[in-house]
């Protein structure tokens, strides 16, 4: 039988897959979470999100999955990287895969690690780029690859998947203009942190009385899942994002955990480096550390 919610113990940190980063976030991430991770296009966020999924592995049995909400056309190759960095074949949802309820409760036919939402959409970010008559169709589309997104979450979480990685938030001139906003806003509140039998609910609909046991029986508890989001900016020196405003819509608001990662200059020379800006419920090290991206990932020269 599972455990109540309120008889759970205290859950243990969350690890990043790279140990002196966990050092400087005192410990690793704060489970049932937003951790935002912000910075220019090649940068290496994709690369730091990879291992964090990765590390899901070693930590709870599982890797993490990606989903990826890129829309114009320019993917970050995140199978291709998780290949030749972890050796790990990532398996991909479709979209508009087609499942049954039964194949929900099947780890073979439903667990997958990658998902592109936006695949073939072919669509800018911004809601201004949209007429009102094409807000509106998009708003229709939406709401059906949202139903896409529900099964590729749950059907992740209630086989002991507990982290997610979500990428590819491109630049807006504002952020309450970003329908990529709109969607995280959706996927975070009506999927990451809801009970997990109202999120059974939203998928099954008119058949979740006959799924009902079943959904009993994988009960998972959101309060575990650590979410990451890759958020591209257009600033790419790091002492321009540690300037940068927070405006109304913008997620660095209600994260718990912000790394920035920009470049910095050394002499002659241009460096990566990643600073913590904000972590909330925890010590952490507020230094300036510069990275390198390796074949297996980020690397972190901390002096």
């Amino acid at each position: 039988m599972n455990p109540t919610v309120e008889n759970k113990p205290a859950f243990a940190r969350v690890s990043t897959g790279i140990a002196e980063l966990d050092r400087m976030l005192g410990g690793g991430l704060l489970p049932g979470t937003l951790t935002v991770v912000m910075g220019a296009t090649g940068i290496g966020k994709t690369q730091l999100g990879l291992q964090f999924a990765a590390a899901g592995k070693t930590q709870e049995g599982q890797t993490g999955i990606v989903f990826d909400m890129t829309s114009r056309g320019d993917g970050q190759n995140h199978v291709e990287y998780a290949r030749r960095m972890f050796d790990w074949n990532m398996k991909q949802r479709q979209i508009d895969e087609p499942y049954a309820p039964d194949d929900i409760w099947n780890l073979e036919r439903i667990r997958s690690d990658y998902f592109h939402i936006f695949e073939r959409s072919g669509r800018r970010v911004s809601i201004q780029d949209l007429g009102h008559d094409q807000w509106q169709e998009w708003k229709i589309e939406l709401n059906r690859k949202l139903d896409q997104a529900i099964a590729f979450f749950y059907g992740n979480f209630v086989h002991g998947v507990r982290r997610c990685v979500i990428d590819g938030v491109e630049p807006t001139e504002r952020a309450s203009d970003s329908f990529q906003f709109h969607v995280f806003d959706y996927i975070y509140h009506q999927i990451l942190h809801k009970d997990a039998d109202w999120v059974a609910r939203d998928l099954f609909r008119i058949n979740f009385r006959a799924n009902e046991a079943a959904v009993q029986n994988h009960i998972y508890d959101h309060r575990q899942i650590a979410t990451l989001l890759l958020y591209t900016s257009h600033e790419v020196l790091l002492d321009e994002l540690l300037c940068r405003p927070i405006e109304s819509g913008d997620e660095l608001s209600n994260a718990n955990t912000i790394i920035l990662m920009g470049k910095v200059r050394d002499g002659l020379k241009m460096r990566r480096a990643l600073h913590v800006a904000k972590h909330r419920g925890s010590a952490c090290d507020d230094g300036i550390v510069p990275f390198e991206i390796t074949e297996t990932g980020l690397v972190l020269s901390h002096s």
